[in-house]
């Protein structure tokens, strides 16, 4: 009776499994690591679980704040700037109610007369 796991066949099956974990290694290697590897490189940021290089982005762009200025100083300096707007659209909300009222009166004499 021949048995069926002889030693040839066990060393055919164990080299068969061998060779399937190491083409699984390289393939895990090319798929998930190497990409990663190539993104880090050129600088970006590399999402492993998803797979996504990204370009990394400036707190400066999003917020509009230059480096080095902190919330505290930036927003001061925008609530400055906002009073001034506020000011100029006052005055020239009274420049017109004057002009406006300037013309009533003149309307008014002109049919006084």
């Amino acid at each position: 009776m021949k048995r069926f796991l002889t030693f040839p066949r066990l060393a055919m099956l164990f080299a068969g499994v061998f060779g399937l974990a190491v083409i699984g290694v390289f393939a895990i290697q090319n798929y998930w690591v190497a990409p990663g590897k190539r993104c880090e490189a050129a600088g970006k940021w590399y999402d492993m679980e998803n797979r996504i290089c990204a370009q990394p982005i400036s707190i400066a762009e999003i917020t509009g704040r230059p480096i080095g200025v902190s919330r505290a100083e930036a927003s001061a300096e925008k609530n400055r700037e906002l009073v001034k707007i506020e000011n100029e659209i006052a005055l020239q909300n009274q420049a017109r109610d004057a002009e406006t009222a300037r013309q009533k009166a003149a309307l008014a004499a002109r049919k006084g007369n």
